[in-house]
């Protein structure tokens, strides 16, 4: 699975749980200034952890790999 598909993934996924019509989202937007919060972080990391199979705590996920669409589907690619 390529980063753009990963991207495109996860876009519709964030756009589901935040209400948000997916060309709202572009992959270098922060996921602050998309109005994700703290719950909508761990919504996100359910939706990761349910279809790409990974186990997001156990990894080495960090506040950068987390900034963004496109910082995010780099992480999920390498850790896939």
């Amino acid at each position: 699975m390529t980063a753009q598909e990963i991207e495109n993934i996860l876009i519709q996924g964030i756009s589901s749980i935040k209400n948000l019509v997916p060309n709202e989202i572009t992959p270098d937007k922060p996921f602050h200034d998309m109005g994700i919060d703290s719950l909508g972080f761990v919504e996100i990391l359910v939706f990761i952890e349910k279809n790409f199979k990974l186990e997001l705590i156990a990894s080495d996920l960090t506040k950068q790999d987390f900034e963004t669409v496109h910082s995010l589907a780099s992480f999920i690619s390498r850790n896939l």
